[in-house]
């Protein structure tokens, strides 16, 4: 089993993220983890506009305003589908295609 890789999360808050083609998917913005053992455990990262108007808990008045503009968008990463060896530059390990929309 391979060991557990531990990375600082605030400094991937706000780094772009990078398809295989090379293309900018989008910013880093939520981190969700859960505990197991006493420990935080990354499940998924949430990029784009969603995920930012949920970490900063917008007001209703502001959600509503972006989703009249259609600007709401954004994706939803499992934690396998992030190469993070180099933790300022991460890279989706998976295409573009394999993420789910972000719903919010």
């Amino acid at each position: 089993m391979a060991a557990a890789r531990e990375v600082q999360v605030e400094l991937l808050l706000g780094c772009q993220v990078v398809a295989k083609n090379g293309r900018v998917v989008g910013r880093i913005e939520e981190i969700c983890a859960e505990q197991c053992n006493g420990e935080l455990i990354v499940t998924e990262y949430l990029l784009g506009t969603n995920a930012i108007l949920e970490r900063l808990s917008a007001s209703l008045i502001a959600r509503a305003f972006v989703n009249v503009l259609h600007l709401r968008s954004g994706y939803r990463v499992a934690w396998n589908q992030l190469d993070l060896t180099d933790a300022t530059r991460p890279r989706l390990t998976c295409a573009l295609s394999e993420l789910r929309k972000d719903a919010n």
